[in-house]
């Protein structure tokens, strides 16, 4: 890799941000080979390959500093953070970090990184990208029902508290109907969500091709047939249909799968029925008892109303920096924007109690 000559001594500000440099590109090569020995097969090489590349920006640096390479560097707490999570935690969670982390590479404005190494920075951030979407697909099933159901829980019955409280009943009213919420949109949550993925699985079982219909073929007429129809049903042109039809029937590739099954990783994006009414219904009630805890616990009036109105938000904020986390956004844009969805929905339910109890109680 060419490097930038220097017709001068360095600055001590240079030596800094070199040293910072090659410590950044120690510790993420350092990320990708903690992150690739819990893989195997092509995952696993593609780390490993990141993780030269970071070695190779790794040298630019170093014959930069030349004799002045000094004491290990110190790395920044984010990239500190992320080889953390790379020894202890989700390999998704991570890659959705590195994905970030790639793309707010310095090396676009730094006057001594080669063009190469900026290149090279945001290519990383799309093979991340790539890989961090295998696992997204495996949990997006799941992982939407939990999320989802949290969400609900805290903003549905937070809402629901304070409009009932709003509207001046007693403290073990507000109670029982935090509860009954908590159990029936549980419930509601469960159910709705088994539905939703059972019928969505159904409906791609239904156009699956049947894995018996390979056995026709051999009975079929080479020289007027249907499977030249099928092809074309599949997308293919009418030439090209007819010359993959005279080549299955002729035996030549694996009649097995000439009738082109579906994706067999549709299903699994989808996720289980019971697995996803399972997560929504926990994830649910978690949500949903944390406004609750304040009135469990015996508060009354203002200071009920504000513990809870805390409790959701802190909940709130955490729920969306995880999603963007995990989408590769940003944590702290989502987390605002679902505490300001939550607050919005909480307090219009609010002021309606507030209208209805002075109607009430004119």
């Amino acid at each position: 890799m060419p490097t930038t000559t220097r017709a001068h001594e360095p600055s001590p500000a240079e030596i800094r941000r070199w040293r910072k440099h090659l410590a950044a590109e120690r510790a993420e090569a350092g990320i990708y080979r903690d992150l690739a020995r819990r893989r195997s097969g092509e995952e696993r090489a593609i780390l490993l390959g990141l993780a030269e590349a970071e070695g190779r920006h790794e040298a630019h640096w170093l014959e930069l500093l030349g004799d002045q390479v000094g004491r290990r560097g110190r790395v920044d707490l984010g990239t500190r953070l992320l080889g953390l999570l790379a020894r202890r935690f989700g390999f998704v969670f991570v890659l959705a970090l590195l994905q970030r982390a790639e793309g707010r590479s310095p090396y676009e404005t730094d006057p001594d990184a080669t063009s190469s190494m900026a290149a090279d920075e945001r290519l990383h951030g799309e093979v991340v990208r790539s890989l961090a979407e295998r696992g997204r697909s495996r949990l997006s099933g799941s992982f939407r029902a939990a999320v989802f159901g949290a969400n609900d829980g805290l903003v549905s019955n937070l809402s629901l508290i304070l409009g009932v409280g709003a509207s001046g009943v007693p403290n073990q009213v507000i109670l029982l109907t935090g509860l009954a919420g908590l159990l029936a949109g549980a419930l509601s949550m469960g159910a709705g969500e088994y539905v939703s993925v059972r019928s969505q699985r159904e409906l791609l079982e239904a156009s699956t091709p049947d894995p018996q219909a390979h056995a026709l073929l051999p009975d079929l007429d080479t020289d007027a047939n249907e499977l030249a129809l099928f092809y074309r049903s599949r997308g293919l042109s009418e030439a090209e249909a007819a010359r993959k039809a005279t080549d299955v029937l002729a035996g030549r590739g694996d009649q097995r799968t000439a009738l082109g099954p579906m994706d067999a990783d549709a299903h699994e994006a989808v996720g289980s029925g019971l697995g996803a009414a399972i997560s929504s219904f926990l994830f649910f009630a978690s949500g949903a008892v944390i406004p609750v805890l304040p009135y469990l616990f015996g508060a009354q009036g203002l200071t009920a109303v504000i513990v809870s109105s805390v409790l959701v938000g802190i909940s709130l904020l955490a729920t969306g920096a995880v999603v963007g986390l995990l989408s590769g956004g940003s944590p702290i844009r989502r987390g605002l924007r679902q505490l300001a969805i939550g607050y919005g929905a909480a307090g219009v339910t609010y002021l309606l109690g507030l209208l209805l109890g002075t109607g009430a109680t004119a």
